[in-house]
């Protein structure tokens, strides 16, 4: 305790004071200022955690002053912008439906500088309690140190779900959820140990879904609405290394189906218009009514001489959920292979309304195509646009909404081609969407500078997710496996 906090609490006062009449003196530009992250003009959710920022190497201290629209008010004078949590949230409640207006002065060797005032709109529409997503070295050269984990979004704190560090050789990629319910979970695990973990309402298994009638074991899943069925598809997969920075890795498919598993009877359910060898299925996703099955579908071509040829169109076929049974017919919903595109990722709203979708040059892994962007589709209309708000010059790749199909949260490697990151963009009535934000973090300089992983296949999640990391660790080790079925 200080023996002299009145003395203390004085040059406290005189410091800010000092630093108050050093700023009111300081040059006035009319540029905003070179914060990091771009929060500039930002949407942001009424429960999200503060959204600190940084300015550039050289920068002595920072003089923010944030102002409700409505009412209320902060103000920091700090070497770094971090705000107090209990006065960040009672801003943003206290500002809901309107904006937070800051102003920014920072200090460098040459005197104080204040920038052009900026706001951040405070929309009603809360964001999920968190997100869950894989954090993996940018090469994938090699596994390194990998897992699945999960973020609080209205603070800073993260998780692990599974790490490879705790199951020798296993590599885990394909986790979802079933409409960001995380009481219907599904998680696919390679290597040695390899299974498929399934979750649903409390009751978890690990399963064999690789069949002798099946090309491998379930990949990209996606739960249909009532979470009586889960949709795979099923991939011979191969990876190859460009030499050249912007191409650095190629994943592409041999051949490729689409199924559906009957999580009660331990069933894949199959059609024959989805195992066709003149095409290769990928990337199934329900309906929001689970009546129909979106997925991607290519001419199968030659591998590897003609891996740039191959180009994916959005279709879809009938899904009957009361008998697991299929449509008699494809429809092709959005054609581009035919305008030297591809299509990858689809991902319906949940209101039914829309489908956003990736579209790159060719192939499926567009997480590497730096020409890789985001399209909305209007289910009700048919047309379809890029999303021009949110896409950058950079790679724009997997995506996922939430529950209200308010938010959506995307990966990109915008702001320097080799970090894959996650973006936050919310949706309005009109179907536009407002300037993504990245992923808060408490000290973000920092944070880049010592974080070497890449964040990719983000979902939202209502509630945390409940694994028992340590149990599941032995039940993976014990290689006891329910081998699922196929039935035509």
């Amino acid at each position: 305790m200080n023996k002299y906090p009145n003395i203390y609490l004085l040059a406290v006062a005189l410091l800010v004071a000092s630093c108050s009449h050093a700023v009111k003196e300081a040059s006035v530009v009319n540029d905003y200022p070179p914060i990091y992250p771009d929060y500039v003009g930002v949407t942001i959710p009424c429960n999200i955690a503060p959204m600190n920022f940084s300015l550039p190497e050289g920068t002595k201290r920072v003089d923010v002053t944030v102002e409700g629209g409505r009412q209320g008010a902060l103000h920091l004078n700090e070497k770094e912008v971090i705000f107090p949590m209990e006065a960040w949230q009672e801003l943003l409640a206290e500002n809901i439906g309107d904006s937070l207006h800051f102003t920014v002065s920072a200090k460098t060797d040459q005197g104080w500088t204040t920038y052009r005032p900026f706001a951040m709109a405070v929309t009603g529409d809360s964001i999920p309690y968190g997100v869950a997503y894989r954090k993996i070295a940018p090469g994938y050269e090699v596994y390194s140190h990998m897992g699945i984990y999960e973020r609080s979004l209205s603070d800073y704190d993260e998780r692990p779900l599974l790490e490879n560090t705790q199951v020798p050789g296993m590599c885990m990629n394909c986790h979802a959820l079933n409409r960001t319910n995380p009481a219907q979970f599904s998680l696919h695990i390679r290597g040695k140990h390899g299974a498929t973990l399934m979750q649903r309402n409390g009751r978890r298994e690990l399963l064999n879904t690789k069949t002798d009638s099946t090309l491998s074991a379930c990949v990209y899943p996606y739960w249909h609405p009532s979470g009586n069925y889960i949709a795979y598809s099923v991939n011979n997969t191969r990876q190859s290394f460009h030499t050249v920075r912007e191409e650095r890795i190629e994943v592409f498919d041999l051949a490729s189906d689409v199924v559906v598993y009957h999580p009660e009877s331990h069933t894949l359910l199959r059609s024959p218009l989805l195992q066709r060898k003149e095409s290769f299925e990928t990337f199934p996703v329900f309906s929001a009514d689970g009546r129909r099955l979106f997925f991607c579908s290519a001419e199968a071509k030659e591998i590897p001489s003609e891996y740039k040829e191959i180009r994916y169109d959005l279709c879809a076929i009938d899904f009957d959920p009361s008998t697991g049974t299929f449509g008699q017919q494809v429809d092709t919903l959005v054609k581009v292979s035919t305008q030297g595109r591809s299509i990858s990722f689809p991902r319906p709203s949940y209101d039914g309304r829309y489908l956003v979708y990736t579209q790159s040059y060719y192939g499926n892994f567009s997480i590497w195509h730096k020409e890789a962007d985001l399209w909305l589709l209007d289910l009700e209309s048919g047309t379809t646009r890029p999303l021009n708000e949110i896409n950058s010059d950079d790679t724009e790749s997997f995506h996922n909404w939430s529950a209200d199909s308010r938010w959506m949260v995307f990966s990109s490697r915008r702001g320097g081609g080799l970090y894959t990151r996650l973006y936050f963009t919310h949706r309005n009535e009109g179907g536009t969407f407002s300037k993504p934000f990245q992923l808060p973090q408490r000290r973000p300089w920092n944070y880049e500078d010592e974080n070497l992983y890449s964040y990719n296949v983000p979902d939202f999640t209502q509630q945390p997710i409940r694994i028992r990391r340590r149990s599941l660790e032995k039940k993976l080790m014990s290689d006891k496996r329910v081998q699922i079925e196929v039935r035509d």
